[in-house]
């Protein structure tokens, strides 16, 4: 594949997510949010067939592609009204990461599961003090014989309560320097000393945020991805870890970008749709350059951002983690402002009607704004661009 075009396996991919979309749509998941559970049925469809695992080694169960046919997936789960987020986080993440760091036990013990999502796993590496500045986690994990004991907080992270496991970001002391390093311990949902507080949120999505606590949480050997700090990230400097797992989050700007197109997609479908019936005077509002124009604007600005997410997630699944790194920020900020311009347009082109319930774009005003803020806000993507790309200097 070219980061340009899509194969034909790729098209045929889209179409039959695009179908099963279609059956669940938007009414699916408003009914499950407002009844305050999760999306558990189509979660197993998708599984079942095999979308999913979609981007993980096929010797695991997975599809044997990449993170360009799950960003397919969630789109047009987006695009249909019913996107997963457990997709950035599950296998987008943490699959990637175990796939390509993990022992042969981990890939043995959680791939498969996370391929049929029978299994899921959350990931926790935002701290309440730390923010963007990933330098500054605190969690710590020490040695205490053979085992591992963490301790430390997280914020933000989604889907604990669902997740049978959370892949968490701690920093261990290098025996050999003394310095810091990070480090991924896969930490069971039920282990003793690891506690958990839902977030209130005025987000309306299936998946619920927590605060996570980490009290003295004693874990095996076996719990640190890889084996150890020089197996799993490789040699180097004080922070050749963290470079790493820099690297490794790369599926989640494009999974993000995904999840913002395919919100961006629905938003203006329903208001191509009424702006195409709905007629005040002699024709239809759709008629009018006034209404046409800024949603044709939205159009080319969402299917600009998808071309970038193609070439990110077409560099990444090639092994170029540095320049995927540069076109998955640019793809994320790219499909955030898109998507938010997008639903804006929609809900003005619908007026009173963009804030009922039963057009369902009123509640997408708020989740638009998630594509801005999370994982990384639009002001550090321009800090990296501005600093990494342009070579300015650096303001932080």
């Amino acid at each position: 594949m070219s980061p340009v075009t899509e194969t034909d396996e790729h098209k045929a991919l889209r179409s039959a997510v695009a179908a099963l979309g279609k059956r669940y749509g938007r009414e699916y998941m408003t009914k499950v949010v407002a009844e305050g559970g999760h999306p558990d049925e189509l979660w197993s469809e998708a599984g079942k067939l095999g979308y999913l695992g979609v981007n993980l080694p096929e010797e695991y169960g997975g599809g044997g592609g990449g993170i360009a046919e799950l960003s397919i997936v969630l789109e047009e789960l987006g695009a249909a009204g019913c996107p997963l987020l457990m997709l950035v986080v599950s296998p987008a993440i943490c699959g990637t990461v175990i796939a390509r760091f993990g022992t042969e036990e981990q890939k043995r013990q959680w791939l498969p599961g996370l391929s049929d999502g029978t299994r899921t796993m959350a990931f926790g590496i935002t701290e309440p003090d730390a923010g963007s500045n990933s330098h500054r986690i605190t969690t710590t994990a020490r040695r205490d014989g053979t085992d591992w004991v963490l301790n430390g907080r997280k914020v933000f992270i989604s889907g604990v309560d669902i997740a049978d496991a959370t892949l968490i970001v701690g920093r261990t002391e290098d025996a050999r320097t003394g310095s810091l390093k990070p480090c991924l311990f896969i930490v069971p949902r039920d282990t003793e000393g690891f506690g958990r507080r839902q977030i209130d949120m005025e987000l309306a999505s299936a998946e619920k945020q927590f605060e996570l606590t980490l009290d003295e949480v004693r874990l095996p050997a076996d719990a640190l991805v890889g084996g150890g700090p020089s197996h799993a990230f490789g040699s180097g400097g004080e922070d050749a870890g963290l470079l790493q797992l820099f690297a490794g989050l790369n599926p989640e700007r494009v999974m993000t970008a995904a999840f913002a197109i395919g919100m961006g997609r629905f938003a203006l479908a329903r208001a191509v749709e009424y702006a195409r019936d709905r007629t005040v005077w002699k024709a239809p509002i759709g008629a009018h350059q006034a209404i046409a124009h800024p949603l044709a604007q939205a159009h080319i600005e969402l299917e600009l951002a998808r071309l970038m997410m193609q070439k990110a997630a077409f560099l990444y699944d090639s092994g170029d983690d540095i320049a995927a790194g540069e076109a998955a920020n640019m793809a994320k900020y790219a499909a955030g402002e898109a998507c938010v311009r997008a639903v804006d347009q929609a809900v003005h082109t619908l007026g009173g009607n963009g804030l009922t319930r039963e057009f369902g774009l009123a509640s997408l005003i708020t989740a638009a704004r998630v594509s801005r803020i999370a994982p990384v806000s639009r002001e550090m993507i321009l800090n990296y661009v501005s600093h990494q790309t342009l070579g300015l200097p650096k303001s932080y």
